[in-house]
């Protein structure tokens, strides 16, 4: 639920007990729970902070896009018969000679332009491509930018994204997002527990002020919001680094791996198969007969052709929906005959294969267009308030002149053993499958243990 230092409610009315709720297992494991969302909180909110400004910013990107990049992205006037696409290519190869034609895709709708993209040209960040924009009907270069990842992302939502990501910072930047993702969905599950564990009267937000009313609105807006949070760090981690690979190797390890088409001549549908990638645009039969080729196996727009890789390779062509209902449909075309070599269907895809595209496009804001983008955007703002009022709510439990204590330590050692001991397993295993959710919570106790020990001794010391 929360995500900020969602702070302690020690010193709120606490509800009264019975001795059949004071023996419970819930009252042992209440402080626990409350430190560990505390401390939490307070060392995760900045990297939450940011992620959800930047993912805030990413899924407004969308919708600027059309309108910052507007000349490039539609034709001037639509209507009339398009130009093949091999001349339309052409043309963009005129205007810009440079670097090699790694994909096509041509214009998905009437006012549409059609993308030529340029793979190895200089200036442009070899992990993206230059994309050319012609206008389909007559052939007219309409700009080119600089283009990132599958989903066509331009320049302002390329930066956004890799802010997002990693903060620039490449794959050791990855490891912020992946921390924040990784403890997300512990904070909101552990404010969940403590709301509902908490009286009715004590949860109210109307009538109540201070530091109650700050505790209202950030519980009550956090259980709203508990299951998206949940959503966005389980779909955020499918491509983290660390818990990314651990879930890819899961997946291979059951037959659940994302399948490929073959472009391998006559090659069957390969667990990781190849996509070809760079290369000339015109190979054999030309891209025209391979799009009509691609058309006649039921692929429709919008589509992407990927050239040849080598001589032994074969165009491929797939679909590039990204909203629903998804097209992920794929063909690989013998570009010395024409001919069909292989087709992998999304319908044919694993379920995990599915469940992992439609989830990382739901986080994405591409699955259901602007509605899922609002929907994101209500998201990051509800985050960005939690944070605020836990740290509020940190600061009105000093009242309200400085951040309060933190909860006392030692709570751990108050829970039974027949809780602590399966606790503890489980945070192991989840922790070696997601290790920047595991590896903190050791520290933590190893520092807790330590500081909790010098301050013992000290205590000794002063009585001695």
């Amino acid at each position: 639920m929360s995500t900020a230092p969602p702070t302690t409610t020690d010193d709120a009315p606490q509800p009264a007990t019975t001795p059949e709720s004071s023996t419970s297992w819930w009252t042992p494991l209440r402080p626990l729970v409350l430190r560990l969302h505390f401390y939490a909180g307070v060392l995760v909110a900045p990297f939450l902070l940011v992620a959800a400004v930047t993912g805030f910013l990413y899924a407004g990107a969308f919708q600027a896009e059309k309108l910052l990049y507007a000349h490039e992205l539609t034709v001037a006037k639509a209507g009339g018969s398009e130009l093949p696409i091999s001349e339309q290519v052409a043309a963009a190869r005129k205007a810009h000679p440079e670097g090699t034609v790694s994909a096509v895709r041509p214009s998905p709708e009437a006012d549409a332009t059609t993308r030529v993209l340029l793979s190895g040209v200089r200036g442009v960040d070899p992990d993206h491509t230059l994309a050319v924009f012609v206008d389909p009907y007559t052939g007219q270069v309409r700009g080119a930018l600089e283009q990132y990842g599958s989903t066509g992302a331009l320049p302002l939502r390329t930066w956004i994204d890799e802010f997002h990501r990693d903060l620039h910072l490449g794959d050791t930047g990855r490891l912020y997002s992946e921390l924040a993702a990784s403890w997300l969905w512990v904070i909101a599950g552990g404010g969940l527990v403590l709301w509902f564990s908490r009286r009715r009267a004590l949860r109210r937000v109307r009538g109540t002020g201070g530091r109650r009313r700050t505790l209202g609105l950030h519980g009550t807006v956090g259980v709203w919001a508990a299951a998206g949070f949940v959503f966005l760090s389980a779909t955020g981690l499918t491509w983290s680094t660390y818990a990314g690979a651990n879930i890819d190797e899961l997946r291979t390890s059951l037959g659940q791996a994302t399948p490929s088409v073959s472009a391998a001549a006559g090659g069957d549908h390969a667990g990781h198969g190849a996509s070809a990638a760079s290369g000339g645009a015109e190979h054999g039969v030309g891209l025209d007969a391979v799009l009509a080729a691609a058309r006649g196996k039921g692929l429709g727009d919008p589509v992407e052709i990927v050239p040849p890789a080598d001589a032994n390779s074969t165009y491929v062509v797939r679909q590039v929906q990204r909203s629903w209902p998804e097209k992920q449909d794929a063909v690989a075309v013998d570009p010395a005959t024409g001919e069909v070599t292989d087709v992998l269907r999304f319908a044919d895809h694993p379920v995990l294969a599915k469940l992992t595209r439609w989830g990382i496009d739901l986080h994405t804001g591409t699955l259901f267009g602007l509605v899922n983008q609002i929907a994101l955007m209500l998201l990051a703002l509800a985050l960005i308030l939690l944070i605020v009022w836990g740290y509020r709510m940190w600061w009105q439990r000093g009242r309200g002149s400085a951040f309060g204590r933190p909860l006392p330590r030692g709570a751990w050692q108050k829970v039974p053993p027949q809780i602590l001991v399966p606790a503890v397993v489980v945070i192991a295993v989840v922790g070696y499958f997601v290790p920047l959710l595991g590896i903190p919570p050791a520290a933590f106790v190893v520092v807790d243990v330590l500081l909790g020990e010098i301050a013992h001794r000290r205590a000794r010391s002063s009585a001695a």
